[in-house]
């Protein structure tokens, strides 16, 4: 049996699954009471199928957290003690989940409510924190227990004026006490750890934001201006501009590329003379 609301607003006092924790992007298992649902175009109640299905600028909330898309799909099932419990939420289409502390953007997202995983795809796929931005061209999936968000697909992280790109990047929140704040960034995948005057690149790496370090590995070249060097290991700190370029087996040399600055009365140098070819 399939009802349709013509109220615009439904209020589901349905149980959430118990023995997770709460987070900033997720609802909370049991604390900040029932999930009201809205939508423009109606709400519809598919009993048959234990769902719910809001379209139009429909929008999911509970406490702080707010769920947002065209159209909304909430499923339900009863629990041992009876009760209905919303175990997954799918938005589709211009889809914002915010809270007090982050915002992500997609045009889907499936929300896995027993899992604790949020998995947001599309062309649009971002997530914005109080001091971070993370993109990603294909997904971004974020874990609410193990508080860790994976973007993949030319994955961007970007916080002031330094960026670490790759192809997937998986951030770390929380490991310094604040839940929104990203503490540290694993990169795997044509690593580009970049600041106005220093470019560093390599297969993988770490990043520390808050100290400004970063140690890359794999076919490392460190550039700054016309001063470029490569080796297999490398320590930057983007603080004090101190880098170190380290050999990862006995035996290995580094190599550093320094162009001298041109004579007075030379030729024109060329418009890019920092180019070396291989950067």
């Amino acid at each position: 049996m399939t009802c349709i609301w013509q109220a615009m607003v439904l209020t589901i006092c349905l149980a959430l699954p118990t023995g997770a924790m709460a987070q900033s992007l997720g609802f909370s298992r049991g604390g900040d009471g029932p999930i009201e649902i809205e939508a423009d175009d109606g709400i519809e109640w598919q009993r048959a199928n234990q769902l719910y299905v809001a379209r139009g600028n429909a929008r999911a909330s509970q406490g702080s957290v707010t769920v947002e898309g065209d159209e909304l799909v909430a499923y339900y099932r009863p629990n041992a003690a009876g009760e209905n419990e919303i175990y997954r939420i799918d938005a589709n289409g211009n889809v914002r989940i915010v809270s007090a502390n982050e915002v992500a953007q997609s045009d889907k997202a499936v929300y896995d409510i027993n899992g604790g995983v949020l998995v947001l795809t599309g062309e649009r796929v971002r997530l914005d924190t109080a001091q971070d931005t993370i993109l990603a061209r294909d997904s971004l999936e974020y874990y609410e227990q193990k508080q860790i968000a994976v973007a993949r697909g030319d994955a961007l992280a970007i916080r002031g004026d330094r960026r670490v790109r790759a192809d997937i990047l998986t951030a770390h929140f929380g490991e310094g006490g604040r839940q929104a704040d990203m503490d540290r960034i694993e990169a795997v995948g044509n690593v580009l750890v970049s600041t106005p005057t220093d470019i560093v690149r390599g297969s993988q790496g770490n990043y520390d934001p808050s100290r400004g370090l970063a140690t890359l590995t794999g076919d490392v070249k460190i550039t700054r201006g016309d001063t470029q060097l490569n080796g297999q290991r490398a320590e930057v700190n983007f603080e004090t501009g101190e880098s170190r370029l380290l050999s990862s087996q006995p035996g290995e040399r580094v190599r550093g590329l320094f162009l001298p600055k041109a004579k007075s009365g030379s030729a024109t140098p060329d418009a890019n003379p920092g180019s070396t070819g291989n950067q």
